[in-house]
């Protein structure tokens, strides 16, 4: 029985999701993910999907990707509006090189959270290149802060560049 005051909802919009959520059908991102889908039989717009999808930041970030070539589908390259169907292989030139293939498994529309947008393809993708390793800085002990002046001194002879900071130190204006 509800509490005083209170009225218990038997009907009314959130009845039909509380009542699937309770039987365990579906959570609320999967709902939602299911109403931003098309009809069956529809196509959707490659830039829309993609960014629906997570794969570009904005659709127009998808849009001009589009333009600029990146985005292939089937091995073509297509405008933004190309239709993009179930089925079909979809590869996006990212930043830096790195290549996204994958496939579609379902067509939405709206952009949906990246647990849900994640079961809307196959990420055929070849794993990225391993990093470069850099040569680390110059080991000091820890502490001893700036060189001194006999240090940096005894640093250019080892490198030899202390004739040449000598020469210009000691060199008279003309």
């Amino acid at each position: 029985m509800a509490a005083e005051g209170t009225q218990e909802r038997t009907s009314g919009p959130d009845a039909a999701d509380r009542g699937a959520r309770e039987s365990g059908t579906a959570s609320p991102a999967v709902e939602a993910a299911e109403a931003a889908r098309p009809a069956s039989g529809e196509t959707v717009r490659v830039d829309s999907w993609i960014w629906s999808v997570r794969l570009v930041k904005t659709r127009s970030m998808g849009a001009t990707a589009c333009r600029g070539g990146h985005v292939r589908v089937n091995d073509e390259r297509v405008k933004p509006a190309h239709a993009l169907r179930v089925g079909d292989e979809v590869r996006l030139r990212q930043a830096g090189g790195h290549e996204r293939i994958v496939v579609v498994k379902r067509l939405i529309r709206k952009r949906v959270g990246a647990p849900v947008a994640a079961e809307c393809y196959v990420d055929n993708s070849p794993p990225p290149p391993p990093r470069e390793a850099t040569a680390p800085a110059g080991i000091r002990d820890r502490g001893t802060g700036r060189p001194t002046k006999r240090d940096r001194r005894d640093l250019e002879r080892l490198r030899g560049l202390a004739e040449a900071a000598n020469a210009e130190r000691h060199r008279r204006p003309t």
